[in-house]
């Protein structure tokens, strides 16, 4: 019993030797280092090395950054990696738009709107606008009222005016700055952003108010196949296809051009010219790039169609601005709706009726 109480005593009197050794021989852990001193202290060994500054930046962790600004991504410098169709680098979300913008689409959408102007130039040296086969009879038949016409210029009007000074904004650093140089295009670029800004929303609202006039006689109808087998033949030879008040051509300008084109160009510029709401910087710029493309597709179709209702068909832009037209025009560019109109089926559902001050013939 002795010898076990002298080998339990030398047993701990043994551990209690040894933890302080034990404590002694474990590494000590450095102390955390100060993020402050370490960027001072980089900055004298390495001077202009920022990096880590920036790493913590572009995390965007709000225990790095901080603003006193309420609102979304107020906290965020530099927006995370992203990368667009047809970029074979990953950058910034912001560098990323920017190329995007800069390059596909300034190029091919530029170099679209000249080939498609430049095959209409082309078409009419060749081949001249299309004409009337007989000469006109002097009795005019209502074509548009004035709710129609009121409709269609307050649309087209303010289309142009965005079309031209959006073309400015996407195409001016491109081509107007090395000739007009910086101060001028200062101006003119200043200009152009605010009018495309402030004609906006006439745009939008004569827009939706040309959609509901127009509608009624936009659907698909009889006759809308065969005039598109006869179209390109109609414009080169001037046979003629007969079709109702608006002819299948038309009828495509106005769905895919006016209402699908057209309301995107809306929908995304009404996002982009209202940040108020709080949409992401991400959003904003997919918003641009849908715009820019948009823009771009409805300036093609809006090209052919002020061609072909100017300079392209005879009489075509008399009809817009007066309203009425010959019946010999009417005869043979819409026969099926003239042939409605002279028997009276559709006076009351379309407004189309002879001209009561008109039907005198000359």
């Amino acid at each position: 019993m002795h010898t076990l109480s002298r080998l339990t005593g030398w047993m701990i009197l043994a551990l209690a030797l040894a933890s302080p050794v034990a404590a002694q021989t474990q590494p000590a852990q450095p102390p955390a280092a100060d993020p402050v001193k370490a960027q001072q202290e980089r900055a004298i060994s390495q001077p202009g090395n920022n990096a880590p500054v920036w790493r913590e930046v572009r995390s965007g962790d709000p225990k790095n950054n901080y603003t006193s600004i309420p609102g979304r991504e107020v906290g965020v410098l530099v927006q995370p990696q992203a990368r667009f169709p047809g970029q074979d680098v990953t950058t910034t979300a912001g560098e990323a738009w920017r190329s995007f913008r800069n390059g596909p689409i300034t190029f091919y959408g530029g170099w679209l709107l000249v080939l498609v102007t430049l095959a209409i130039a082309a078409f009419y040296f060749t081949r001249g606008p299309l004409m009337l086969h007989d000469k006109p009879t002097g009795r005019l038949v209502e074509r548009f009222s004035l709710v129609e016409r009121w409709a269609h210029w307050i649309t087209a009007i303010s289309f142009c005016v965005m079309a031209v000074t959006g073309l400015i904004i996407l195409f001016g650093k491109h081509m107007l700055l090395p000739v007009l140089g910086y101060t001028l295009f200062a101006w003119l670029a200043a200009l152009a952003k605010n009018l495309h800004n402030f004609v906006a929303p006439l745009f939008i609202v004569g827009l939706v108010f040309m959609i509901v006039v127009y509608i009624k006689d936009n659907f698909p109808a009889k006759g809308d196949l065969a005039w598109f087998g006869g179209a390109f033949a109609m414009f080169w030879s001037g046979k003629h296809v007969p079709s109702g008040r608006f002819n299948a051509g038309e009828k495509v300008y106005f769905w895919i051009g006016v209402v699908a084109l057209c309301m995107t160009l809306s929908v995304t510029g009404a996002i982009m010219l209202f940040p108020n709401f709080e949409q992401l910087r991400t959003t904003m710029q997919q918003m641009s790039v849908i715009h820019s493309v948009a823009a771009i597709v409805m300036m093609v179709f809006a090209l052919g169609h002020i061609y072909v209702g100017t300079i392209g068909v005879e009489g075509a832009y008399g009809n817009m601005r007066d309203g009425v037209t010959d019946e010999t025009w009417a005869k043979e560019h819409h026969e099926l709706w003239y042939n409605d109109v002279k028997s009276g089926k559709i006076a009351a559902k379309s407004g189309a009726a002879p001209h009561a001050a008109a039907q005198t013939q000359h």
